[in-house]
C-alpha cells in the first residue's frame, strides 16, 4: 500500500450503525425520487405521444415520444462528466443535494407544459428541453448514490447494503407505474389526454423537497472525509479519472450493457409492448409491470447478500447466461395471446434482471479508488446507458416496425447479455476486499 493510501486508510472513521442506516435511507430515498421522476415519462409514452406529437399513425407518435425519451440519455454522459468529478472534489453529499434539486424542477415543469394543440411546435421543443435537464441531472445521481453507500458499507457486507439502492430504484418505478395504473383506471382516456397525464409530473415537486431535506441532513462518507483530512483529494479529478482509470471506465461501460438494455426494455418499454403490440389492456400492462417490479424488489437484497458470500462474478454471470438462453423463449411465450403467459414471461425477465441489479453496484464501485470513484463510475455508466439504455425503447419499436417481427426486442437483449458476459471475463473478483483509497 502506498504511503498516501496508508494515511487515508488510517484516517477512515468507522460508521456507527445509526449513521449507516441514515446513509442507506438518505441515498435510497433520493434515488427513489430521481427514478420516479424519470420513469413516469416512459409509462406515459403513449399518452405523451398523442399530446405532444399528434399523428394519424399512432406508431409515428409513439416513436417520437420514445425519441424524446432517448434524448435525455444523450445528456447523461455530460451529467456524469460534470457531477462525477465535482463529487470527487467537493464531496458526495453536497453534489447529490444539487442533483435532486435539478431533477425535481425539470420534472415538475413538464406538468405545466401546454400540448401541441395549444402552442404547436413549441410544445415538443419545451418537452425536449425539460428532458435534457432531466438527463443531465440523472447523469450525476446513480454514480453518486452508489459511491455514497459503498463508502459507508463495511467490506464484508457491501454487496447486501448497496443492493438497497437498486431496491429503491425499483420502488421509484413501482410508484411511477402504480400512479399511472391508478390514473388510467380511474380517469377516462379523454381526461388523461386533457390533464390527467400532468399529475405524476406535478408530484415531483413535493417528492423532491422530501428527498432534498433528507440528503441535507447527511454527513459525507467516512472515506471522503478521510481523504480530505489526509490532503489526498484529487485537485483535477476529471483528468486523473481519464488518464489513470480508463480501463475500469471501459469495464464499467461493458458490464452495464445488459443492465441498461434490460432495465429499459423490461421495466419501461414492456408496458407499451404489452398494450400496443400484444393488444392487452393498458391496465393489464401496468399490472404486469408492477408485479415484475415487486418480484425484482424481493430478490435484490438476498441476492446482494449472496454476492458477499460467493463473489460478484458468479451472480453477474448467472444473469447473463439466463438472458442469453431464456429471452427468446420468454418472448415466444409472451406472444401466444394469453395474458397469464405474457405476465409470467415478463416477471421472469424481471427476475433475471434483478439477479444482475443485486450485485452490480458493489462490483462497479470496487473497481475505482476513492479519489475518483464518483467520477469513474458516473462516466463509464452513463456512456453505456446513453448508447444501450436510452435507445432501447425506440430501437425495439423501430425493429418491430421495420421487420414486422414482434420477437425482435429479444435479439437486442441477447446481444447485450453476450457483450456483458465477455466483459465480465476481464474483471477480477472484488467481494469482501477493502475499497482502494488513492
Amino acid at each position: 500500500m502506498e504511503s498516501g493510501d496508508q494515511a487515508v486508510a488510517q484516517a477512515v472513521p468507522q460508521a456507527e450503525p445509526g449513521m449507516l442506516r441514515r446513509a442507506i435511507i438518505g441515498a435510497s430515498v433520493g434515488n427513489l425520487v430521481e427514478w420516479f421522476d424519470f420513469a413516469i415519462y416512459g409509462y406515459l409514452a403513449t399518452t405523451l405521444g398523442a399530446v405532444f406529437f399528434p399523428s394519424e399513425d399512432p406508431t409515428i407518435s409513439l416513436l417520437a415520444a420514445f425519441a424524446v425519451f432517448g434524448v435525455a440519455f444523450l445528456m447523461r454522459p455530460l451529467g456524469g462528466f460534470y457531477f462525477g468529478p465535482l463529487g470527487d472534489r467537493i464531496g458526495r453529499q453536497r453534489t447529490l443535494a444539487a442533483v435532486i434539486i435539478l431533477m425535481s424542477i425539470s420534472t415538475f415543469v413538464v406538468g405545466f407544459l401546454p400540448g401541441y394543440a395549444t402552442i404547436g411546435i413549441w410544445a415538443p421543443i419545451l418537452l425536449v428541453a425539460a428532458r435534457l435537464l432531466q438527463g443531465f441531472s440523472v447523469g450525476g445521481e446513480f454514480g453518486g448514490a452508489s459511491t455514497f453507500l459503498a463508502e459507508y458499507s463495511p467490506d464484508e457486507r457491501r454487496g447486501f447494503l448497496v443492493s438497497w439502492l437498486e431496491f429503491s430504484t425499483l420502488i421509484g418505478f413501482v410508484l411511477g407505474s402504480t400512479t399511472v395504473l391508478l390514473l388510467t383506471s380511474v380517469l377516462p382516456e379523454e381526461t388523461m389526454l386533457s390533464w390527467g397525464w400532468r399529475i405524476p409530473f406535478l408530484l415531483a415537486g413535493p417528492l423532491g423537497l422530501v428527498g432534498l431535506y433528507i440528503r441535507l441532513r447527511l454527513e459525507d462518507t467516512p472515506e471522503f472525509r478521510a481523504l480530505e483530512n489526509a490532503g489526498e483529494v484529487a485537485s483535477s479529478p476529471l483528468r486523473e479519472t481519464i488518464t489513470h482509470n480508463w480501463q475500469p471506465i471501459l469495464q464499467v461501460a461493458g458490464l452495464v450493457i445488459i443492465q441498461n438494455a434490460g432495465f429499459y426494455i423490461v421495466l419501461t418499454y414492456m408496458q407499451t409492448y404489452l398494450s400496443e403490440q400484444l393488444q392487452f389492456s393498458t391496465t393489464s400492462a401496468s399490472l404486469s409491470t408492477v408485479l415484475t417490479l415487486l418480484v425484482g424488489m424481493a430478490l435484490i437484497p438476498p441476492l446482494g447478500a449472496l454476492s458477499d458470500r460467493v463473489g460478484r462474478k458468479p451472480v453477474l454471470m448467472a444473469s447473463c447466461v439466463g438472458f442469453a438462453l431464456l429471452t427468446y423463449p420468454l418472448f415466444l411465450l409472451m406472444n401466444q395471446g394469453n395474458l397469464y403467459g405474457a405476465i409470467l414471461a415478463h416477471v421472469t425477465l424481471g427476475a433475471l434482471l434483478a439477479v444482475f441489479l443485486s450485485t452490480t453496484i458493489a462490483a462497479l464501485t470496487e473497481l475505482f479508488p476513492t479519489r475518483v470513484r464518483y467520477g469513474g463510475f458516473s462516466i463509464g455508466y452513463n456512456i453505456s446507458v446513453a448508447i444501450f439504455g436510452g435507445a432501447a425503447p425506440f430501437l425495439a419499436t423501430y425493429l418491430i416496425s421495420v421487420t414486422g417481427n414482434p420477437l425482435a426486442p429479444a435479439f437486442y437483449l441477447i446481444a447485450a447479455a453476450l457483450a456483458t458476459g465477455i466483459t465480465l471475463l476481464t474483471v477480477k473478483e472484488t467481494a469482501r476486499t477493502p475499497l482502494r483509497k488513492t
